[in-house]
């Protein structure tokens, strides 16, 4: 990392931003984005020539069924278990709460 950042760079990005900060929250957020910058560049340090990429930790396999058609439930049965059916369709009211 060339260097830590500074108390005046937080201020200068604070201002771009149009954020107001106190000096104790400029002087909070300089540590912490420092102490980011400092993992950052532990990590950019680890020697991962030999590591893969990946998208996901873990091996994953689809899961999924094949698609095929199985018999349904017979429509007149179930239309007929409705509060309100009409034209082979079930009957909603128009907004919850309302009666049919």
């Amino acid at each position: 990392m060339p260097g830590r950042i500074t108390r005046d760079d937080v201020a200068y990005v604070a201002r771009l931003a149009r954020l107001r900060l106190t000096d104790a929250e400029l002087d909070t957020f300089t540590q912490q984005l420092s102490d980011v910058l400092e993992h950052a560049g532990d990590i950019s340090a680890l020697d991962i020539a030999d590591v893969p990429p990946t998208s996901h930790p873990y091996p994953l396999a689809n899961v999924f069924r094949e698609d095929t058609p199985v018999p349904s439930v017979d429509r007149g049965e179930v239309l007929a278990q409705a509060p309100v059916a009409e034209d082979g369709m079930f009957r909603v009211p128009p907004v919850l709460g309302e009666a049919p």
